[in-house]
């Protein structure tokens, strides 16, 4: 896609030419991108140019972290809404639609400090169970704009496929994924719910992917109010799983079964956080690029050739804006470059690899 210049998008304009999500509308999809307000590598949501970026490309955006219980929660009895609010009014005013992420990282490490050393007094499973329905309840309440939701998110150990244990799981039990979607769904009765995970293809994500199964499975047995599947989609030199640099016959072929399974039980599926980690791939910027392009166009092309793919969402628009940066680094020591735009904000092989998907992808029911 050809920008409308340097010095347009200095100044706040919208690149020409047509959109991802109008291509990925076209065939009853969405597309969008995280915005964060944190730290990033170069590209600022302060910048107007940025900010024009993801309002010409994108149908909708959700917040990187600011959702999430560690920003949102600087204590137990006290919530910080803004940095969300003023990306939720960013949406607003650019006519974007807002997802949610999330009401439960089930992830100890990711969660609020002040939670591991809480006293949850006498009775903690009625304590934490009520911390947790109030949090759900705040935030939707304050968000109701918000088309789906991340009820929980990375709950399945990969290593062993069961549910994590966490400081929440422990005072609640495993009832605790149950009671996030019953009282999501209670909270936020419009609002698709959705399971989020990290589960990829390749033999050694199989033990994630039955996890996975597993605990969906159980959540439709029990009659618990799921939506759709959150398909993470960090594909490329690893991030929290083995390298996976590749997309072989056999990987598509067990990643095909997994997914067959899961529209099995009536779910939709989203993308809600694709990148491609160029970590071992070449140094040479054209090599690179065209790899990382070749990878995420197989990928997300697979992924379109199911209609209940509903929503696609980059983690991060430009390179500059992406977590990648300070994660998993190069042996080189260069910059990656997981994304459809570079730091200069100009397209990359990947925007077009990704277009072309949306071009060929089937026809299906969009979300209302």
């Amino acid at each position: 896609m050809a920008l409308a210049g340097a010095a347009a998008l200095a100044g706040g304009a919208a690149p020409a030419g047509e959109s991802l999500d109008a291509l990925a509308r076209r065939k009853g999809v969405r597309f969008g991108t995280a915005v964060g307000l944190g730290k990033t590598h170069g590209n600022s949501f302060d910048d107007p140019a940025f900010r024009a970026l993801i309002a010409h490309e994108c149908g909708l955006i959700v917040a990187e972290n600011e959702h999430k219980w560690y920003v949102l929660r600087p204590s137990a009895d006290s919530y910080d809404f803004g940095p969300a609010d003023r990306l939720a009014a960013f949406a607003a005013e650019r006519g974007l639609g807002l997802r949610g992420h999330t009401l439960l990282w089930n992830r100890d490490e990711f969660s609020a400090k002040w939670l591991a050393g809480h006293d949850f007094g006498p009775r903690p499973r009625a304590a934490a169970e009520r911390m947790l329905v109030e949090h759900i309840r705040a935030v939707t309440a304050r968000y109701p704009q918000v088309d789906s939701w991340d009820v929980v998110n990375e709950t399945i150990d990969p290593a062993t496929g069961e549910l994590r244990d966490t400081i929440l799981g422990r005072q609640i039990g495993p009832e605790i994924v149950e009671i996030a979607f019953h009282e999501a769904r209670a909270a936020a009765p419009k609002a698709r719910l959705v399971y989020n995970d990290y589960m990829n293809f390749g033999d050694e994500e199989a033990v994630h992917r039955k996890g996975v199964l597993k605990l969906l499975e159980r959540l439709k047995a029990r009659g618990v109010p799921i939506d759709a599947l959150g398909v993470q989609g960090h594909i490329g030199g690893g991030v929290d799983s083995t390298p996976v640099e590749r997309f072989t016959a056999a990987d598509q072929r067990d990643w095909r079964a997994f997914l067959d399974e899961v529209r099995g039980m009536g779910l939709d599926l989203l993308i809600t956080e694709f990148d491609v980690n160029c970590r071992a791939m070449p140094a040479d910027l054209a090599r690179r690029d065209a790899e990382v392009a070749a990878l995420g166009g197989d990928f997300l092309g697979m992924m379109l050739d199911y209609r209940e793919l509903k929503q696609v969402l980059v983690w991060g628009l430009a390179d500059g804006a992406s977590w990648l940066q300070g994660t998993t680094p190069r042996a080189d020591g260069l910059p990656k470059r997981p994304t459809p735009y570079d730091d200069r904000l100009r397209s990359k092989p990947l925007r077009e690899a990704m277009a072309a998907a949306f071009r060929a992808a089937p026809e299906r029911t969009a979300w209302a």
